[in-house]
């Protein structure tokens, strides 16, 4: 596959994986997911690949979540090869790869992309990355991993407030949450995540393998969870409700939801 919205690099046993839309801050589209599961797998066959790194491109953003822009415009996230927008299979594919996911939170992580460091196996962040969930402003929602795994990430209560008022929260906070494992200058990010990448490729794989395979277990019933939401965003998407979340971000103004109470 010819990558267009993603870079890819192997270096010392690391795959790096830029999600490179800076210009809409590095929100994803069709094409971005259907790249981000391509080079994943391709990493998971490749053997000299220890560890995975995902982050974005520039310093503003790790990823602003699904390019609503681009949905108000299109009517949809945009076209992939497959004509499928896929990304609980991204979520699964980050999960069931054998190799340890650093998320490198390079500036804001909202929404989707909040969700994807979130299912990443560790999250390091930049001192000025951003984390929160914008969903129920936009007239979207993640019932999947996006919220009962990151429920087991941070606690019900935090979970909650996370989804429910969509606030955004500085990375000392999510570093006290749980919510990311350590928190560097901005200027340092990248290093810091290939120092974290080096300790993992000297282990055992096949230990790594196996241990990732248990975590996953405990929470592996969300996958069935979140088929069954992504089906309720398909439909819901195409509500008058959702129409004004999308429409209202893109005009950059409040959205008004008080007729669908």
């Amino acid at each position: 596959m010819n990558y267009t919205d993603i870079l890819y690099d192997v270096r010392d046993a690391v795959a790096t994986l830029t999600i490179n839309r800076p210009d809409r801050l590095n929100a994803f589209r069709g094409r971005t997911v259907e790249e981000l599961i391509h080079a994943v797998k391709r990493s998971w066959a490749d053997a000299g690949v220890a560890c995975l790194i995902l982050t974005g491109a520039g310093e503003r953003a790790f990823c602003a979540g699904g390019d609503q822009k681009e949905y108000v415009e299109t009517g949809s996230y945009g076209t992939s090869e497959s004509g499928l927008f896929e990304i609980e299979e991204l979520h699964l594919a980050i999960r069931n790869c054998p190799k340890p996911v650093i998320a490198a939170v390079n500036g804001i992580a909202i929404g989707g992309g909040h969700v994807l460091h979130v299912v990443c196996d560790v999250s390091i962040a930049a001192e000025h990355a951003r984390f929160g969930q914008a969903g129920p402003r936009v007239g979207s929602f993640d019932a999947g991993f996006g919220t009962a795994y990151l429920a087991r990430v941070v606690g019900e209560k935090r979970a909650r407030e996370i989804w429910f008022f969509c606030r955004q929260y500085d990375a000392q906070t999510a570093l006290g949450w749980g919510l990311v494992n350590k928190v560097v200058a901005k200027e340092r990010l990248m290093d810091e995540a290939r120092a974290w990448a080096a300790e993992a490729a000297a282990l055992s794989p096949g230990a790594l393998r196996f241990l990732k395979t248990s975590f996953n277990a405990d929470s592996a019933q969300i996958a069935g969870q979140g088929r069954l939401a992504f089906e309720a965003l398909d439909v819901f998407g195409k509500t008058a409700e959702a129409k004004e979340g999308r429409t209202a971000f893109a005009e950059k103004r409040p959205p008004d939801f008080r007729k669908r109470r």
